[in-house]
This record gives structure tokens, C-alpha cells and sequence, in this order.
């Protein structure tokens, strides 16, 4: 499509192509199209004229992935929404059941996960504390980016949710920064598949969800997702990305499930 050229272009992170105009919602590629060929990657200005293309095939092989990456994206259980700090937004007790059955899910998949990331939150960490219990020997590392907010202002709009415009803002681009820094094809380098686990937010997940499967981000309040929920996005090394399952709670028992 055209481009406004008055905007700045960006190299797109799902290829590297430069096509994206800085600020622009959505990426530059048509379904079935991201993340497939490293070919910007590579510096075609020395290739070597008399080899060719051989040249050049042997390099794409070497920035080629090689490994399909597992994402499983776990909301927070249920927690005490009347606190006034967010430090005192702890689970409940049907929350900490909630996480425990989660735990156990996870567990007996039998996956090799690599790692868990969670958000900093006071009720994603403890939801990974819970969590963690039944994964023994699988590392955690906290951080901020995944942290609750308003990634986008949805479309069409809703009366029961209006943030401030400035929350956008601030709330977006730290969680599209999230999704650059995790949601991408594996590296080069790893030659395994790979099952790695974020504990994070409903709005977070959604948007992320969203981002992933090249759909409207503004539609991301259309999803609903219960507390202790996995969906399980894939990977491909081609770039194409699959949603096995989206906020899965079938490993509970109806009367603990919830959506708070």
C-alpha cells in the first residue's frame, strides 16, 4: 500500500523490511507474509558476482531460523480489586486455587519450558509464585513491560472503560514494546523448539494476541479472558503464527472460574 511520506519510515520488526511508517498501528505485510524471509538481513551489495545466488543462498541459510517457538501467555488469577495501592491487589483465595490448577495444567503438558517472564505487578507475581511451585528448575525474570494498561483505544468504543487519552500514550508503547521484544521468530542459533511462559494481564494479552495474528489491535476488547487462563500462541521458523488456544480454563471446574 501507499505510504503517507511525510512520516518517518521504521525497518518493520517482523521482517526488516523498511515499509512501516513510525506511529503506524498495524504492520506492513498481508496475511501469511510476516516474519518469513531474513533476505534484509543480508548485504546483496557484496555478493560476490561471480557465485551469485549461491552466494547469496548460503547466507539467508545462516540468519534462516531453524526452531519453532511456543508462547504460553497465562492471565493472573483472581485477586482483591478493592485495594487502593496496587501492592495491596493480592490474589485471593479462589485466586490462589485458581493459580495452583494452572500450575498443575502447565506441569502436565510434560513441555521443557525454558523460562517464565511476568509482569512486576503485585498479583502476577504472586500468581507466579504459585505457578512456579510446580514447575521446579524453570528461571523467572520479572519485568515492567508486561504490566497492565491500555494498549490501544478500542474500536468500536465501549462506555464501561475510558482511560484518559494520556494513558494510551504511555500504556501503548511500553506494551507494543513488549510484544517487539517477545513476539518474534526464534533466533538463528537455536537449534531446539522452544516453550516459554508469560504470566501476565488480560489487556496485555489481548493486544499482544491481536498484534500476532495481524488483526485490527483495535479490536482487542472483543476477547474475554478468565483468571488463570493460557493461550498458546506457535511460532513457525517461516514467521507464520498459529493460536492453538486462547484463555483456556477447561482444566478448571466450572465453579472456579472467573473473569474479575
Amino acid at each position: 500500500p501507499d505510504h503517507n511520506p511525510s512520516l518517518p519510515f521504521a525497518a518493520c520488526h517482523l521482517c526488516g523490511c523498511v515499509a512501516a511508517p513510525l506511529g503506524a498501528s498495524r504492520p506492513c505485510h498481508t496475511a501469511g507474509e510476516s516474519w518469513r524471509e531474513p533476505l534484509s538481513l543480508v548485504n546483496l551489495r557484496k555478493r560476490n558476482v561471480e557465485s551469485g545466488e549461491e552466494e547469496q543462498a548460503s547466507r539467508l541459510d545462516h540468519y534462516r531460523a531453524k526452531a519453532t517457538r511456543h508462547i504460553f501467555l497465562i492471565r493472573h488469577s483472581q485477586y482483591h480489586m478493592e485495594g487502593c495501592l496496587e501492592k495491596d491487589r493480592t490474589l485471593t483465595p479462589l485466586g490462589r486455587e485458581q493459580a495452583e490448577l494452572t500450575g498443575l495444567r502447565l506441569a502436565s503438558l510434560g513441555l521443557k519450558f525454558s523460562k517464565i517472564i511476568h509482569s512486576s505487578m503485585t498479583r502476577a507475581v504472586e500468581t507466579t509464585d504459585i505457578i512456579s511451585k510446580h514447575l521446579p528448575g524453570v528461571s523467572r525474570v520479572s519485568t515492567d513491560l508486561l504490566r497492565e494498561g491500555a494498549p490501544i483505544e478500542p474500536d468500536p468504543p465501549v462506555s464501561h472503560w475510558k482511560p484518559e487519552a494520556v494513558q494510551y500514550y504511555e500504556d501503548g508503547a511500553r506494551i507494543e514494546a513488549a510484544f517487539r521484544n517477545y513476539i518474534h521468530r526464534a533466533d538463528a542459533k537455536q537449534e531446539e523448539d522452544s516453550y516459554e511462559i508469560f504470566i501476565c494481564h488480560a489487556n496485555v494479552i489481548r493486544y499482544i494476541v491481536c498484534r500476532a495474528l495481524q488483526f485490527p489491535p483495535e479490536g482487542w476488547l472483543r476477547l474475554s479472558l478468565n483468571n488463570g487462563s493460557i493461550t498458546h500462541l506457535v511460532i513457525r521458523p517461516d514467521g507464520r503464527v498459529a493460536l492453538r488456544t486462547l484463555g483456556d480454563t477447561g482444566f478448571m471446574p466450572p465453579n472456579k472460574i472467573t473473569r474479575s
